[in-house]
């Protein structure tokens, strides 16, 4: 998709479709009005006859509105005014998103950044429009003989702007709102596709693929003899058990001085989990595929930084492999070693996330890192603390949590701050190993976490779980992309903290 910003009064530009906004009881945003006169009075006749009540996230398309340029008018519901949120903000736009999809408009000049939003600027409508746009023409038809034949989406959209003390700020939001919506759909692909496709391999030349397509990113793929070599007992425990070897991917984006300590993205890269020898149930079990979703993260925000030219020095790190039953699998109760020489009973193969983490974490720290955030689909249990819709954030620093909570909000792609206690670590005692797997039921994504804490205390740390965040179930089955948003927009923040001059 294509995006400008363009000024300019409604009823003087030619186009596919112009969207406005109307709120409730009838009120016409700015942009309407001057449509409306330019119609002499068509709209306000439409909304009072009661076809548009200007609810939040409604819609009507109009053809052929009287000495209106464009071939289709689409009116967006507001809700109240003044009271317009950023969550029903969101609404309104991704609701107008599909409705032009869904018409057959190449082009189209949306007036819907403009709004009197607590806390929000232009800028941040900006982005929001764009995120949507990405969002409805998403398609995922790699894999159909036939692809649907849905209409073709909008290619190119300006997004207008009335008055030009409005546009300060919105080139650059536009330009990071684009290199977001590029990595949220890479993120995307590779969690909708099949487990027999998506591979550790096949994420390995993705991240050679982004190393060919942006020269500011370096790639290297460590192999399980390398694995061995450098001691990574617990990651290759759970690939034990599949014929697809384990990767080691690293990808290096150099944007700054080589002296700045880089942030490092660890992402779980479990590209099918079947749980091992503690078999999941068969329902459902094909959204295993999906448990590879941290990994398409880190490989999502690398390209939007990379595609900005962000100047922040950045590192992902991806341990991907496969967790599957047979005859040489992990068992439960066997021991092994991790890099970082600790001991872990493994009294559960399907809580094998924090397993391959754990070494990634280790390997982590020659980097020299300034930070260390791990992206995972970890634990069911943070599904059932947090439903689908905050992602669960864990720290060993309060100050970074914070950072990590201001980019969600930001971004609107938000994460909800969890307790880390020692009170919690006793639950991963084990009599025969220095710590076991996992904690039992009780506060399972918290104990997870603990367990990941092990392994980090040399620098700062946060954890992400994102198991309730990262794909939708049901009829709407997919990968969201997220967090890509929250990530992109935390080293948005990175870099320009860097780039401030020091008193």
């Amino acid at each position: 998709m294509e995006f400008s910003i363009k000024l300019g009064s409604p009823e003087k530009q030619r186009s596919g479709c112009v969207v406005v906004g109307v709120f409730e009881g009838g009120k016409l945003s700015d942009a309407a009005k001057l449509l409306d006169v330019s119609a002499r009075g068509a709209l306000g006749k439409i909304i009072a006859r009661g076809d548009m009540s200007g609810k939040v996230a409604t819609t009507l398309l109009l053809h052929n509105v009287p000495n209106v340029l464009c071939e289709r008018v689409l009116l967006v519901g507001l809700g109240e005014h003044r009271e317009l949120s950023a969550r029903q903000y969101i609404e309104c736009v991704r609701a107008a998103m599909r409705a032009l999809c869904a018409t057959g408009a190449k082009d189209a000049v949306l007036y819907l950044t403009e709004f009197p939003l607590a806390g929000r600027d232009g800028a941040w409508c900006v982005s929001q429009v764009v995120l949507a746009a990405f969002d409805a023409a998403y398609r995922f038809d790699y894999f159909k003989s036939k692809p649907e034949k849905n209409k073709a989406p909008t290619l190119r959209i300006q997004l207008g702007i009335i008055s030009s003390k409005k546009i300060i700020g919105q080139d650059v939001a536009l330009k990071q709102a684009m290199a977001i919506g590029r990595g949220a759909s890479l993120a995307k692909d590779l969690g909708n596709s099949p487990g027999n496709t998506c591979t550790p391999s096949h994420l390995a030349k993705q991240a050679m693929a982004l190393a060919k397509l942006h020269k500011s990113l370096k790639v290297t793929v460590l192999e399980e003899g390398d694995m061995k070599k450098l001691g990574m007992g617990s990651l290759l425990s759970v690939t034990r058990g599949s014929d697809e070897p384990a990767k080691l991917i690293t990808l290096e984006y150099k944007g700054a001085d080589k002296q700045q300590k880089p942030v490092v993205l660890v992402g779980k890269g479990v590209t099918f989990d079947t749980g091992g020898i503690s078999l999941k149930p068969g329902a459902e079990m094909d959204e295993m595929k999906y448990d590879m979703c941290g990994a398409a993260s880190v490989l999502g925000a690398l390209h939007a930084i990379a595609e900005m030219g962000l100047k922040l020095n950045v590192v992902g790190i991806i341990p991907a492999c496969e967790n599957m039953p047979s005859g040489s699998a992990t068992k439960p109760g066997d021991i092994v070693t991790s890099m970082s020489g600790q001991t872990i009973e493994i009294l559960n193969t399907d809580a094998e996330g924090r397993l391959i983490l754990c070494d990634a974490l280790t390997f982590a720290a020659k980097f020299k890192p300034a930070t260390v955030i791990d992206i995972a689909t970890l634990t069911g249990a943070c599904v059932i603390a947090l439903g689908h819709v905050a992602s669960a954030l864990y720290s060993n620093q309060d100050d970074l949590a914070r950072e990590l909570l201001e980019a969600g909000e930001q971004a609107h792609d938000r994460a909800w701050h969890m307790p880390l206690w020692d009170e919690y670590q006793p639950q991963l005692d084990s009599n025969f190993a220095d710590i076991q797997n996992i904690g039992g039921r009780a506060g399972g994504s918290i104990t997870a976490a603990c367990f990941l804490s092990r392994f980090t205390k040399s620098y700062r740390w946060a954890h992400l779980d994102i198991a309730g965040t990262a794909w939708k179930s049901g009829k709407d089955k997919g990968a969201t992309g997220r967090p890509v948003p929250l990530l992109t927009q935390y080293l948005i923040n990175c870099a320009k903290a860097v780039s401030k001059p020091s008193r």
